[in-house]
C-alpha cells in the first residue's frame, strides 16, 4: 500500500542545499552532497556573501552556528547518559546521524523523514557506513509517528532532535507536534527535545531583507515558512503550554561570544538569525 503524498513533502528541496552546505563547510560527507545541492548553493551564493558582508549573517553563517549549538548539546546529553536513545526528525541529508554513531557507538540513534528523502538519505548511508540502521519514514502528523518511539526503551532517556523543522509551521501545527513529542516520549525515563527555530528578526538591521528572503523560501518550499516568536520567553510559554517542564533557550551571541556580557540564557533577543532550543521532562514516574 503506498502512503499519502505529505502536504509538507516539498521541504526536502532545503534538505539538499543544507546537505550541500555542510559539505563544504568540511562538516558532512561527500555522500550527502548531491547535485541539486549544489546548483541550489550555486544559485544563493552571491546573495550569501552579500548578506554575510553587509547583514552579519545568513544562511549559510546560520546553518553552522545551529548545527554546532546542536551538536555540542547532544554530545552534552551523551556525557551525562552514557545509554542515551535518539530520534532525529526530519534528518534530511544531514551529516548528525551518521557522525554521532561513529563517535559514540554505544548509542541508539535513528533517523526519520518522508518517503522520498528517506529513501534519499538511506541510499546515501549505505555507501559509507555498515550496518547503518533502516530510516524510519512517517509523517510526523499522524499517528503512525508514535510507531517512532515505540521502536526505543522506556527505561533510557530518549532525545528527539529537529533541526531547519519548525519555521516551516504555522503555530497550530507546531504545536501539534511539540505536544505530540511530549506525549508520546511520556513513557521514558527523561524525554528530551532539542531544536533550531528562528525568530523574528527584530533586532537586525535588515530586518525587512530577512522577511522578504523567508518569503520566498515560503513560496520555494511551498510551505507556510513563518517567524513565530521575538522573545525567548515568548519560546519557552509556548514549549510549558505543549507539554514541557524545562526549557532553555540558547542565543549564539552568549554561547559563541566569549567576551559576551550576556547570560548564556538571556531574557532578550539578542540580534541572532537562529536559536536553540531544549525541552525536557524528567523524573516521570
Amino acid at each position: 500500500m503506498t502512503q499519502p503524498l505529505s502536504k509538507h513533502r516539498h521541504i526536502s528541496f532545503t534538505a539538499h542545499y543544507t546537505g550541500y552546505i555542510w559539505y563544504q563547510m568540511g562538516i558532512s560527507h561527500q555522500a550527502f552532497a548531491t547535485k541539486k545541492g549544489k546548483s541550489l548553493a550555486a544559485l544563493v551564493h552571491p546573495l550569501e556573501s552579500w548578506a554575510e558582508k553587509y547583514v552579519g549573517g545568513s544562511m549559510r553563517s546560520t546553518l553552522k552556528q545551529r548545527h554546532t549549538l546542536l551538536d555540542d548539546q547532544l554530545k552534552t546529553l551523551i556525557e551525562q547518559h552514557p545509554q542515551l536513545q535518539v530520534l532525529e526528525i526530519a534528518s534530511g541529508l544531514s551529516p548528525r546521524g551518521w557522525w554521532f554513531r561513529q563517535h559514540y557507538p554505544k548509542i541508539i540513534y535513528r533517523e526519520l523523514d518522508l518517503p522520498d528523502m528517506a529513501q534519499t538519505k538511506q541510499a546515501a548511508l549505505q555507501q559509507i557506513e555498515t550496518n547503518a540502521p533502516e530510516m524510519l519514514s512517517v509523517d510526523l502528523f499522524t499517528e503512525e509517528f508514535k510507531q517512532a518511539f515505540d521502536l526505543f526503551n522506556p527505561s533510557f532517556p530518549l532525545v528527539v532532535i529537529s533541526e531547519g523543522l519548525i519555521n516551516y509551521f504555522e503555530k497550530p501545527l507546531l504545536a501539534q507536534l511539540v505536544q505530540s513529542i511530549a506525549q508520546y516520549g511520556n513513557q521514558f525515563q527523561e524525554l528530551h527535545y532539542l531544536t533550531d527555530l528562528y525568530p523574528e528578526p527584530v533586532k537586525n538591521k535588515l530586518a525587512n531583507i530577512i522577511w522578504s528572503s523567508s518569503k520566498l523560501l515560503k513560496w520555494m518550499s511551498r510551505s507556510a515558512f513563518s517567524f513565530h516568536f521575538t522573545t525567548p520567553a515568548d519560546v519557552e510559554k509556548f514549549f510549558a503550554d505543549n507539554g514541557f517542564n524545562d526549557v532553555e533557550v540558547t542565543q549564539p551571541k552568549s554561547y559563541f561570544d566569549s567576551e559576551s556580557t550576556h547570560q548564556p540564557h538571556a531574557d532578550e533577543h539578542l540580534g541572532d538569525l537562529v536559536w536553540t532550543i531544549h525541552a525536557s521532562n524528567k523524573n516521570q514516574h
